[in-house]
């Protein structure tokens, strides 16, 4: 088979003196080095003996050797000559390229010098890590931010280690907070021109006292006892008398000073204000628990233990001691293996059962840390169809029902600030 115009007519000019492989003036080589094609043959009925014609006399041409004479039939009109350098070089004055690069097909890199624009209707080729390429002419895509991500209400896990919880933070639930300017020495000169004399300025005591937030009054009262060597709690004592005088020495006190002396007089006398414990000890911290223990045993001169232990019975003093010892997990991961486990135990512990385990109860709902807790409510409110709350109240009375609730509301905390404040001066648990 011939091309048109193929081979040249005439044949092909000699080669360039230095132009042959082996140094030789004239091309083809008069006598080149054998490349093993004798051994052929050995392979001839192997082959399609019209190629294998064809590809001998090529290597032969190129390379040198003499192919086997009447091995292969001959072809008709004879092969072309070779051109000059043999098969595969660039046409005269062009630029050879070397290793295959670009490969064919692949388009060159985005912005680079001479790269042609695409055809009409194809999207220009990009390579990873690179932004985008435009079509010509066209303004680049801006950097939009990702979307936000699928939140579903109760994600499903593919581990047994659920994402971190962020701690639950109070922020500022009162309506004090520090004053601007604060300058302790001056507030104590204040108080002490209000109760110097005949009379007691009390109006000067409420702006002073009611403007400032716990920690500044309390280096008020260092301030105080500095500048005129007395005790500002004793004077206040002297000056103020009824609810007034029990409300300011309140805020005078520190928040754990406070909680220390209201379970003081929960337990004290006849009788006990279970409210006050439950309220107290079902929603401080560890840290804040720890420290009211340090607190009461350097006031009381008897441990909160001793204390709640000498005034409760059962199982709601079981579930005040364990609160009292500020000891709950604060880790903010959650196992879902251990949350299902969770959940199956404290149904076996009181729906699926005559009567309830409360030991199990008190085992999880104290002892859990808080976002582990509120992951073991919703997965127990999607696999029992009913809310935790509920089952307490089906399960438990009296003031053990409050004290689980109470510790299962300061879990959840699903209310607003005002309606906890509400139906705490209710002691209302179960509407909590």
């Amino acid at each position: 088979m011939s091309y048109p115009g193929y081979p040249p007519a005439g044949g092909y000019p000699p080669a360039a003196p230095g132009s042959s492989p082996w140094g030789g003036a004239a091309y083809p080589p008069s006598n080149p080095p054998p490349i093993g094609l004798e051994n052929v043959s050995g392979y001839a009925n192997q082959f399609n003996p019209s190629q294998m014609a064809g590809m001998a006399a090529n290597l032969a041409g190129t390379f040198g050797g003499n192919a086997p004479q009447g091995m292969y039939p001959s072809t008709p009109g004879g092969y072309p000559p070779v051109p000059p350098g043999g098969f595969g070089q660039p046409p005269p004055g062009q630029q050879p390229s070397y290793g295959g690069y670009p490969p064919s097909g692949m388009p060159a890199y985005p912005g680079y010098p001479g790269q042609p624009a695409p055809p009409p209707g194809q999207q220009p080729m990009n390579y990873p890590g690179q932004p985008p390429a435009a079509y010509p002419g066209q303004q680049p895509m801006p950097n939009y931010p990702p979307g936000p991500a699928v939140n579903p209400s109760i994600p499903s896990y593919s581990g047994t280690t659920g994402p971190a919880v962020s701690p639950v933070t109070h922020g500022n639930r009162g309506t004090i907070t520090d004053a601007p300017g604060f300058d302790p020495l001056k507030d104590a000169e204040v108080l002490r021109k209000a109760m110097k004399g005949l009379g007691t300025d009390e109006q000067a005591i409420i702006d002073c006292l009611g403007s400032r937030s716990n920690k500044q009054r309390q280096q008020i009262m260092l301030s105080f006892k500095t500048a005129y060597g007395k005790d500002l709690i004793k004077d206040l004592k002297s000056e103020l008398s009824g609810n007034f005088e029990k409300t300011i020495l309140a805020m005078m006190k520190t928040p754990v000073m406070f909680d220390a002396y209201e379970i003081k007089e929960a337990i004290k006398g006849v009788g006990t204000d279970e409210n006050c414990l439950i309220e107290i000890l079902a929603s401080r911290s560890n840290e804040h628990i720890q420290e009211l223990n340090r607190v009461y045993k350097a006031e009381f001169k008897k441990t909160l233990e001793e204390a709640i232990k000498s005034d409760t019975s059962g199982h709601f003093q079981r579930l005040l001691v364990s609160l009292s010892q500020g000891n709950r997990d604060e880790s903010t991961t959650v196992d879902m293996s251990l949350v299902q486990r969770d959940v199956q135990e404290l149904y076996a512990a009181g729906e699926n059962r005559l009567g309830t385990d409360e030991s199990k109860f008190n085992a999880i709902l104290c002892a859990r840390s808080r976002a582990h807790l509120r992951a073991v409510f919703s997965e127990y409110q999607r696999m029992c169809n009913r809310d935790i709350e509920k089952s307490i109240c089906r399960e438990m009375s009296g003031d053990l029902e409050k004290g689980m609730l109470a510790v299962a509301f300061w879990i959840v905390q699903l209310l607003s600030v005002s309606r906890t404040h509400q139906l705490f001066l209710q002691r209302d648990y179960r509407k909590l």
